[in-house]
């Protein structure tokens, strides 16, 4: 297949590299989705303030999440959601509250290691470093070094020779520590001062942070017909941006059944557990107040729930063409089969048959094709923002994705066309 001869998915997975390039981190990936939905004419709402029930998009921002949602001219107090859901976290060395250390001559920082990396693609790469800082005055200012700054050296196999036999085995605490130059002594307060030079602030304005590293290499295309894109953090920002040109091309259309909504929590990768995560009231208190905005009362919210699908995009695993013995015999999603469907009857996927029902209505409105993803009995499945969703809301949920390969490495793999297959099956949903 040679996609540089088929310009309709192009346009779409150039604007996937661009939006994976300018997100290293949660707090960047909803900058850069609000700025989109800004741009396709929603307007910001402040969680403080009172919201009125005008018709038009509006969105809402806390930290690393973003709820977004659209309510069509006429829409009642209790018309229901159709909600496409994500995750904006990726697995990664962040760094620790005293992130200043020395080792034999080497100035280091100290990293901690959020969710489940691959902790051998970290190696040997050159890393930038981003996140949100806190400053003295009260406000908040995202940064971005994007350059090679750090870098976690492998040892030379010369010092390990039992690697070759025995594989490489990583120490969390010893191993995975980057370093950024050379000294012998710790000078406390030196990555701080560091990045108040480099953003212009004064020294000692920096008085909190969440700043994480990530691989400065761009997203690219690969292979001999550029039929793939091998990229940082596609799970699970491969979503966020489809779910995202979705609701904004729903909203553009105008004419809807339903209320359209785009939910992308923060901390998916640790259990969701948090004020920003799904399993935080966040998406319930916004659905909520936006009924409540319209006039209604809790019997409106309660019909609008119960007419109410989500569908919860994450990426899932393609066939490896090594371990194919890792996937279920009948069950084998390909790069560019378009989006798959995840499936698992202990629930740690949200799908049932009345769920596939609607995605399969969604690809087929769309045109496009699906695949259907089921864990190898003999192996553990993953989950999601899916079962959370369900269980918090009372929300029918349905999971979806797209398959990769590499998933939690520092650089994944994915077909060229399957996002915009992703991204036109999500506005097929949100249209009804």
């Amino acid at each position: 297949m040679n996609t540089s001869s088929r310009p309709f998915d192009r346009g779409h997975t150039d604007d996937l590299m661009a939006f994976l390039a300018a997100s290293p981190t949660p707090y960047h990936a909803v900058a850069n989705a609000a700025a989109r939905l800004e741009k396709a004419g929603f307007q910001q709402v402040a969680e403080a303030d009172a919201w009125d029930g005008t018709s038009g998009g509006k969105f809402v921002t806390r930290g690393g999440a973003i709820i977004a949602w659209y309510v069509p001219e006429g829409a009642s107090a209790h018309t229901p959601y159709r909600i496409v859901g994500a995750h904006t976290d990726s697995p990664n060395l962040r760094v620790k509250p005293q992130p200043d250390m020395a080792s034999n001559g080497w100035r280091q920082v100290a990293v901690e290691i959020y969710g489940g990396p691959l902790l051998n693609s970290w190696l040997d790469r050159d890393l930038g470093l981003a996140g949100r800082v806190s400053l003295r005055d009260g406000t908040e200012r995202l940064v971005n070094v994007d350059r090679a700054l750090l870098r976690v050296p492998q040892l030379a196999i010369h010092l390990d020779r039992s690697v070759s036999a025995d594989g490489l085995k990583l120490d969390k605490q010893r191993h995975m520590q980057p370093i950024w130059g050379l000294g012998g002594d710790v000078h406390e307060g030196d990555l701080m001062a560091f990045l108040e030079d480099e953003n212009g602030l004064g020294r000692g304005d920096i008085t909190g942070w969440d700043l994480m590293t990530y691989a400065i290499e761009a997203p690219s295309y690969l292979g001999r017909d550029k039929e793939l894109v091998a990229g940082p953090r596609m799970d699970n920002l491969l979503s966020v941006h489809a779910c995202t040109a979705a609701l904004a091309e729903v909203a553009r259309r105008g004419d809807l059944p339903y209320i359209p909504v785009l939910a992308a929590f923060d901390h998916e990768e640790n259990g969701s557990q948090s004020d920003t995560g799904a399993d935080g009231p966040l998406l319930g208190t916004v659905l909520e107040r936006s009924v409540f905005a319209r006039g209604g009362s809790y019997e409106d919210r309660a019909r609008a729930f119960a007419g109410t699908v989500c569908l919860s995009s994450d990426t899932g695993h393609a066939v490896h063409p090594n371990y194919g013995e890792r996937h279920d015999p009948t069950h084998h999603p390909r790069a560019n089969g378009g989006p798959i469907l995840k499936v698992n009857v202990n629930n740690r996927y949200a799908t049932d048959g009345s769920g596939r029902a609607v995605f399969a209505a969604a690809c087929e409105k769309a045109g496009v094709p699906f695949q259907t993803f089921v864990s190898n009995n003999a192996m553990p499945c993953g989950t999601t923002i899916g079962p959370i969703t369900a269980a918090r809301h009372g929300i029918k949920t349905v999971d979806i994705g797209a398959a990769i390969l590499s998933m939690h490495s520092v650089r994944e793999l994915c077909g060229a066309d399957d996002p915009y297959l992703l991204a036109n099956a999500l506005t097929a949903f949100l249209e009804g």
